[in-house]
């Protein structure tokens, strides 16, 4: 059994497991409630229960697993992430901020409702994510550390700031350290939540071990965002799932635009690097993590 098809395992049964646990969390639309809206209920599991690679619930179990926490105990985390992820995508596509038609091959939730629901259904979405997140048996202090991080890396210093920026430099030139400033906030915060989310549930851990876990996310997550920016120039539509060339067609600010297809894809790979290095001077058997690692830069989608 090859290193490749032990990961494909794995990524499926967690998966499954996340998906599972979303569903469970997310108000059920199919039972009839005075106390909520069935349409935002519905619009709520569309958003969430589409699919998409559930990276940074990956990330969660990952780390948690390789620090010796209990599995059951890394479910609240995991889909506290994908809770603010699945939010942040909504918001994101709206007109007033990317206005994308297509989300993982299928409408958009106000392209699939309107866009009063699909505000609503990002502000339900985020808030769960907290209720979420406290709904777990573990150390009070770690819980504690657990929301004020997860807090931190989706707010106006983390995920809400890079988005902030981003729509602020459309049409502008960027240089290759500011571009890389606004997506370690973008999309780096929240991978690195993740993963620290990950760690915190474990029983044991030191501020020396944090600090490896997050030079190892801070690494995956620019890359992750080097590579998005690649798929966006040679992969297709139908890959992607939503709109090939978008940010281009937008005018937005990208790794290959500014360093050239080529360079910025040596730059993803680098990093990668970094990252498996920091693994390297861990204690544990991290090879989810580096496998992970790896699974960054080589998807096509």
């Amino acid at each position: 059994m090859t290193d490749n098809f032990i990961l494909a395992d794995w990524i499926s049964d967690s998966q499954t497991r996340i998906e599972h646990a979303l569903s469970v969390c997310l108000p059920d639309s199919n039972k009839p409630s005075s106390h909520t809206s069935k349409r935002l209920a519905e619009a709520m599991r569309y958003s969430t229960l589409n699919g998409g690679k559930r990276l940074r619930a990956l990330l969660v179990y990952a780390t948690g697993e390789a620090l010796g926490a209990e599995l059951t105990h890394l479910d609240s985390p995991a889909c506290a992430v994908e809770l603010i992820h699945a939010y942040s995508l909504v918001h994101d596509d709206m007109p007033i901020m990317d206005n994308d038609d297509l989300r993982r091959g299928q409408p958009t939730c106000h392209k699939a409702y309107d866009e009063a629901t699909a505000l609503l259904v990002g502000d339900s979405l985020q808030t769960l994510a907290f209720e979420t997140l406290c709904d777990n048996p573990i150390n009070p202090i770690h819980q504690s550390l657990m929301v004020k991080t997860l807090a931190q890396q989706s707010g106006v210093f983390g995920m809400a700031g890079g988005q902030a920026i981003d729509l602020e430099s459309v049409g502008k030139t960027l240089n290759i350290d500011d571009l890389q400033s606004m997506h370690e906030l973008k999309t780096g915060a929240l991978i690195r939540a993740s993963v620290k989310l990950g760690a915190l549930t474990a029983a044991n851990i030191n501020d020396d071990i944090l600090t490896k876990l997050d030079n190892y996310a801070y690494c995956i997550g620019l890359a992750f965002q080097v590579q998005d920016d690649v798929l966006d120039v040679i992969a297709d539509t139908d890959t992607l799932g939503k709109t090939q060339g978008a940010d281009i067609a937008l005018n937005k600010p990208t790794y290959p635009a500014l360093l050239g297809l080529e360079t910025a894809q040596q730059r993803a790979i680098d990093l990668i690097d970094k990252a498996l290095t920091e693994l390297d001077n861990l204690p544990y058997n991290t090879q989810t993590l580096a496998a992970l690692a790896q699974f960054v830069v080589k998807r096509k989608n």
